[in-house]
């Protein structure tokens, strides 16, 4: 029979006996498996309990003790939990689990709770238990102390999250073992689970250590929230919306999937995930560290550098050298003081700003030509050391994050036996405290904080106007107030203009000369103060002269008048003001820093461009056809006459960028030859290795 079946045989017989009230259809909540979806039926049955309503207070006043991350769950969802304590259900009706210990007479209903192996022994007269678990330990009996009878092991077994909040006690054989582990390693610093492990695990570990220790287990406790699909909904097989880790794991790797979690979101947060997230990881991240830490083992190995070489005094070091190393050891008291926190997610970030724009953007872009000189130099040889500082640092820092990707940047790096670890997962995390990363110069850092500011302003107005960097420009104007601040870019022009690619950087403190200042009207503002008017106080907002725009600037108002008449003051909140650069050159500001870049080029400044595009696109040939960095090569090319004048006024610079003996106006295939375009003109370039 079904149960619909079932339910109106029911109603039958009630129906015949005239006993039936009403028949109706309604809908009511029903349990369900949260599994197979298949509906439950609930039986009220006899169980074993452990009272711990006995001990509510000090479960609660324990937990007050705990550092929950985040603090809420501890106070909310765990603390409210607490309040409404109710005894243990601690018996289970299954034959695999850890077998309750009481035994019971079959007789007068006495009870005996054997706490050990050894008192089992005693109480059976048996000389070994074969098995503790079923069905075995239930063969075991022994006589009742108070009527003599054959007592019975009780059949239910253990609750098994008595079992896994028995951890701490059991990993140790506690009490039994008398070794000092147990004292050593209780309570527990951290712990970490799901947040659904509230009423599971953290409620377990807490109910039995307060009950054996009168304390808590457990020192500081995280609680993790879910992984949801990329539009915040909780995965499911019925959905169809799982993630399948493997196919991850075997497509973008561990470290990448680890890394994601461990930035996109704190780990007490709900995650969205978006595998499309670990590709743009893998892509910047870890294709950033693998890009500098290959170019560093490329160069090393051609140098034969291998950090056994006389080291060169941190002072002795080029600025950016120190620069580098100063902002590598203020990042590892940061991480300290995050991993302090239980911020991994802060750490991780850091870390990976680090290593993307600072070490590869700035330091490396910055200093490829120290690595490039053929002598082995001390300026050369403070390069080397201070990348390879960096990179072994760094591997240790990333080590917790990323475990395999760190072990091999640490264990080929470590080969001539800097450290006396075999591996990374065994070296000392770096500590602020030790000698080796004790020196700091925050002066240096926002000097170069500055200029990189400058740089990044430089930048953002090409794009504007669409100059690739590679193109030179004449001047640059930096408009900044503050002695300091213009001494710092006086100091650090050369880098700024070659990082820039301008010829001349220039100092002022009136940006009037560079930019012009309008006032555009808010007409959502506007509106409700000057109604049929509006049009025309627009009209007059748009003829604000420099000095009006100065007073909206330092939040005054400006009274507005049509036909004699007041009709209401203008606010900063009522227009919005609007840069614009003088004719000839295009600017950017971020707060009283603003940078213009002259726009305006001559034939020296457009050949120079043409020349740099060329050096660019033979330098990806030498690449593609598989040539070493070392290797001399000859260039045949075919261009139109521009790109051709601007190759003959510059071929000493490029031939040497790209390692050539000769430059050919006259194309031929060579080892390998591509058709380029370079500023919309084809070009034909031939490339051949000199050999001998």
């Amino acid at each position: 029979m079904t149960d619909p079946e079932v339910e109106q045989g029911i109603v039958d017989y009630l129906h015949r006996m005239r006993r039936l009230y009403s028949e109706e259809q309604y809908t009511h909540s029903y349990p369900h498996c949260w599994r197979c979806d298949a509906p439950l039926l609930y039986y009220a049955k006899k169980s074993w309990y452990l009272k711990t309503t006995q001990i509510k207070e000090q479960l609660i006043e324990n937990n007050r003790k705990i550092r929950w991350i985040p603090r809420e769950v501890g106070e909310g969802r765990f603390g409210q939990w607490l309040e409404n304590n109710v005894d243990w259900a601690l018996s289970r009706d299954r034959y695999w689990g850890t077998p309750l210990n009481i035994w019971v007479c079959p007789s007068c209903a006495n009870q005996v709770a054997v706490e050990s192996i050894q008192k089992l022994l005693e109480l059976s007269g048996l000389k070994k238990v074969k098995d503790l678990h079923k069905p075995y330990i239930d063969e075991v009996r022994f006589p009742c102390p108070e009527c003599g009878a054959r007592m019975e092991r009780t059949p239910e077994v253990i609750d098994c999250w008595f079992d896994s909040g028995a951890m701490p006690y059991g990993q140790f054989h506690y009490p039994f073992a008398h070794d000092g582990r147990f004292e050593k390693n209780f309570p527990a610093d951290f712990i970490a689970e799901g947040v659904d492990q509230t009423r599971g695990w953290f409620y377990s570990l807490l109910a039995i250590s307060t009950m054996i220790s009168g304390q808590s287990c457990y020192k500081t406790c995280m609680s993790i929230e879910l992984i949801l699909d990329k539009n915040g909904m909780k995965m499911s097989k019925s959905k169809g919306n799982v993630v399948d880790p493997f196919k991850i794991l075997n497509s973008e790797g561990a470290d990448p999937l680890r890394w994601y979690l461990f930035t996109v979101s704190p780990p007490w947060v709900p995650t969205r995930f978006d595998e499309e997230g670990v590709r743009e990881v893998l892509r910047k991240f870890f294709g950033t560290l693998t890009n500098t830490y290959s170019f560093f083992v490329l160069y090393a190995n051609i140098d034969h550098f291998t950090y056994s070489e006389e080291i060169v005094p941190i002072a002795d070091r080029l600025e950016i050298d120190r620069w580098l190393l100063s902002t590598l050891h203020s990042l590892i008291k940061k991480i300290k003081t995050y991993l302090s926190r239980y911020d991994v997610t802060r750490a991780a970030r850091a870390i990976q700003d680090f290593v993307i724009d600072d070490l590869s953007n700035w330091y490396v872009r910055r200093n490829r030509r120290r690595f490039w000189k053929a002598e082995m130099g001390k300026e050369k040889r403070a390069a080397y050391q201070t990348l390879y500082e960096v990179l072994f640092t760094v591997a240790k820092l990333v080590a917790p994050f990323s475990p395999f990707l760190s072990e091999d940047i640490y264990r080929n790096l470590n080969a001539e036996g800097k450290e006396p670890f075999d591996s990374v997962h065994l070296a000392n995390y770096p500590d602020p405290e030790e000698d080796q990363y004790r020196f700091t110069d925050s002066a240096l850092e926002d000097r170069m904080r500055i200029a990189r500011e400058v740089v990044t302003l430089s930048r953002a107005a090409r794009n504007e106007v669409g100059i690739k960097v590679r193109q030179p420009l004449e001047r640059m104007v930096v408009v900044v107030s503050g002695e300091k601040r213009k001494e710092t870019i006086r100091a650090l022009a050369q880098l700024i203009t070659e990082e820039v690619n301008v010829r001349r950087l220039e100092i002022s403190e009136d940006a009037s000369q560079l930019i012009i200042k309008k006032a555009k009207p808010v007409y959502k503002n506007l509106g409700p103060k000057f109604g049929s008017h509006v049009n025309q106080v627009a009209e007059i907002i748009g003829n604000f002269n420099k000095e009006e725009i100065a007073r909206l600037e330092n939040r005054e108002t400006i009274p507005v008048c049509i036909d004699k008449e007041k009709h209401g003051e203008v606010g900063l909140d009522d227009v919005e003001i609007v840069s614009e650069a003088i004719e000839g050159f295009v600017a950017q500001s971020d707060g009283d820093l603003t940078v213009a870049l002259d726009t305006r080029l001559n034939e020296e400044l457009v050949a120079e461009g043409l020349a740099r595009e060329f050096v660019n696109r033979v330098q990806n040939m030498r690449k593609e056809a598989g040539f070493k960095v070392t290797d001399r090569i000859q260039v045949s090319y075919h261009a139109p006459s521009v790109i051709q004048k601007s190759i003959v006024m510059k071929k000493e610079y490029i031939q040497q960028e790209i390692l050539a003996v000769s430059l050919i106006d006259s194309f031929r295939e060579g080892e390998f030859y591509k058709d380029l375009e370079i500023e919309k003109e084809k070009v034909k370039v031939g490339i051949e290795r000199i050999h001998g």
